[in-house]
């Protein structure tokens, strides 16, 4: 990898090995701190393994040592310390942190952790060594979701300042903890989208997963219908000044009239996603059409109508730009095409070039009929058919046994 290299690989396995998962009273520790480092090295390591195309380490050794199901216990841990603890924290009137930049790490820890393992998901065998893990994954990612559904429905996406969330090393040492918890609620979009990305990779593996996981998939959080939902809303899209915004990348970025008909990756991972639980072979086998399910579904002709309604205003414009300046050319434009066509097409050419036209066989003009029963000979009209009947008869009734023979 050169100088894409960030770890050298013993120090990759030393890291890997040393991930453990941290109760709820001793995250934001010294030791913890020290393993979202970690984290935050390994999660920049896989990152380039992947851009570079060299072979994948990170992913190999999370599956090796067997630590899916414990980067899953961590993210649901700090999940739960987001929405239960911290809010509490900032209400307590003696807390007056003379350096708030610790707390940020911890509120920063959950988008570190779900973008590694959007990263190695990609991989089937994550999936497969995630064991039972993969349950809780699937539900966080469902409760990502429709949180991101229920967002779209009160008002849309952040705005365009909200969505840049900041780096541990962008931000200030001196935050007022109100600001903190604003923060971590704006990056909920970005994890939302990142869940998104797991939730699809997870997918891939249908039909390989255990009965308990298709049925939590299909069944308990019914994913097909919630998808649809995200179809719908289209969080990650909004339009700003009359110009397209996609969420991408982590902010918000305009994207070119020339790109406007191509799907954004979110809305493809969602259209994969249905895919894969719609139509592989033991989804469908097991997904229990109801009418609810059955009308979420019936949606998706529609969505698609959207998209072609969306995108024909560019087919338009682009036939109105080509009958003002293509198609509509002035006399003098005409002639000299004119020109050019007849030194392209010329007839003296493709005379020759052209395959030569049938004769009758029986007075040699040019033919335009051709015996029905043999196909073999043509005639230029029905007078002279019967006429050469005499000599071709019996070869024509010799020619049709032999066809049927065949």
């Amino acid at each position: 990898m050169g100088d894409l290299e960030l770890l050298l690989p013993g120090e990759a396995a030393v890291l890997v090995l040393g991930l453990r998962s941290f109760p709820l009273r001793e995250i934001g520790s010294e030791g913890w701190n020290q393993q979202h480092e970690n984290l935050e090295k390994l999660n920049m390591q896989a990152i380039l393994d992947a851009t570079a195309s060299q072979g994948e380490p990170i992913q190999e050794l999370l599956v090796t040592h067997g630590k899916i199901p414990t980067l899953v216990e961590e993210l649901i841990a700090v999940e739960m310390w987001k929405q239960k603890v911290f809010p509490v924290l900032c209400r307590l009137e003696d807390f007056k942190p003379q350096n708030t930049f610790p707390i940020y790490m911890v509120v920063h820890h959950e988008a570190s952790i779900i973008n590694l393992l959007e990263t190695v998901f990609f991989h089937k065998e994550v999936c497969e060594s995630a064991e039972d893990a993969v349950l809780d994954l699937i539900d966080y990612c469902h409760r990502k979701l429709t949180l991101l559904v229920a967002q779209s429905s009160r008002g849309g996406p952040p705005e365009e300042e909200e969505c840049q969330s900041s780096t541990p090393m962008q931000l200030e040492h001196h935050v007022a903890p109100q600001e903190l918890q604003k923060q971590a609620e704006l990056m909920e979009f970005e994890i939302a989208s990142k869940a998104l990305s797991v939730l699809r990779y997870i997918t891939d593996c249908v039909d390989s997963l255990s009965l308990s996981t298709l049925n939590r998939m299909l069944s308990t959080h019914n994913l097909p219908c919630l998808l649809v939902e995200l179809l719908e809303h289209n969080p990650w899209s909004r339009r700003e000044g009359g110009k397209l915004q996609q969420f991408e990348g982590g902010r918000w970025q305009t994207v070119a009239p020339s790109e406007q008909q191509k799907l954004s990756k979110l809305d493809g991972q969602v259209w994969i996603a249905l895919y894969n639980l719609l139509l592989s072979h033991e989804a469908r086998a097991r997904y229990c059409f109801t009418s609810f399910a059955k009308g979420q579904l019936l949606k998706i002709p529609e969505i698609w109508e959207r998209l072609e309604r969306e995108n024909r205003g560019k087919w338009q414009a682009i036939a109105k730009y080509q009958l003002r300046h293509v198609f509509s050319p002035s006399e003098q434009d005409l002639q000299l095409q004119a020109r050019r066509w007849a030194e392209t097409y010329r007839l003296d050419v493709l005379e020759a070039i052209a395959p030569e036209r049938p004769r009758c066989a029986y007075c040699s003009a040019e033919a335009s009929k051709r015996c029905s029963r043999c196909q073999n000979e043509w005639y230029c009209c029905r007078e002279c058919q019967v006429k050469h009947w005499e000599k071709h008869g019996k070869a024509c009734v010799l020619a049709a046994q032999g066809d049927r023979a065949k």
